[in-house]
């Protein structure tokens, strides 16, 4: 039975990663064209068109594939995209793919720099966004391009997901699947399919910006402390520690 798949976010995740390798799998059908993203749950009118306009109009090569999937990384910010989706697809698979916030933040800047849009320096426009919502022209970009740090407290964009999904929604993070090894066979096992496959290009990244930037240490520690109750928030929710975040120390190891 066909079952279909929303990667929903989170922006500058990795999520073309993650896109290719679920492409790469033959169980798997991804919506072309890839590019630009249909973000047809973003809309009211498109939604309103119906599953067989949205099958014919973004899967017309799929053939027996278990599942067909579509990667919208605006989705996880608009609550109303989960209630869209859900009158539309049923019962979808939803994935959200997460990285290190700080890290994210950087590809952020990078992003919106190699895009011509940002004219500060990543010292610059980190420090000034931890001062509070930067403003953008709505005229120049429907989404703001300088949401650094905003986009990176994921735990306030979880709750319509999860609560539309429930245990459909499935959390994975870049640190992992760039890692190889099981992480990509779990991704497969858990969407139902199998999970044997190892398409070419795993760990290999895409889509990445061609500027490049490091942070002092002294801001780095902000950034960290910024989102710390964030960070803390989602691994209550996930139930496991966060693979940038270092864990707890034990009673012995605090101890002198």
């Amino acid at each position: 039975m066909t079952r279909h798949l929303l990667i929903v976010g989170a922006q500058r995740c990795g999520t073309t990663y993650l896109h290719e390798l679920l492409a790469a799998h033959p169980e798997i059908a991804m919506a072309r064209p890839a590019l630009p993203e249909p973000k047809v749950f973003l809309s009211d009118e498109l939604a309103d068109r119906g599953r067989d306009w949205y099958v014919d109009t973004y899967f017309a090569h799929a053939t027996d594939e278990r599942l067909l999937g579509e990667k919208s990384t605006s989705y996880l910010e608009d609550a109303e995209a989960a209630t869209r989706a859900a009158a539309m697809l049923g019962d979808p698979l939803i994935v959200v793919q997460l990285r290190d916030p700080v890290q994210r933040a950087i590809s952020n800047w990078a992003f919106s720099s190699d895009s011509g849009l940002e004219s500060r320096t990543v010292a610059e426009a980190l420090s000034a966004n931890l001062g509070g919502t930067l403003p953008w022209d709505p005229d120049q970009t429907s989404v703001s391009p300088f949401a650094y740090l905003e986009r990176g407290r994921y735990v306030a964009y979880l709750g319509p997901w999860t609560a539309q999904f429930g245990g459909d929604v499935k959390v994975v993070f870049l640190e992992e699947l760039r890692s190889g090894g099981d992480a990509v066979g779990d991704l497969y096992a858990s969407l139902g399919v199998d999970p044997g496959v190892r398409p070419p290009g795993v760990g290999v990244p895409v889509n990445e910006s061609r500027a490049t930037a490091d942070l002092d240490p002294d801001l780095r520690a902000r950034l960290r402390d910024h989102f710390r109750d964030a960070d803390e928030k989602l691994a209550e929710i996930l139930g496991r520690e966060l693979p940038w975040r270092a864990p707890a120390p034990t009673t012995e190891e605090t101890q002198p």
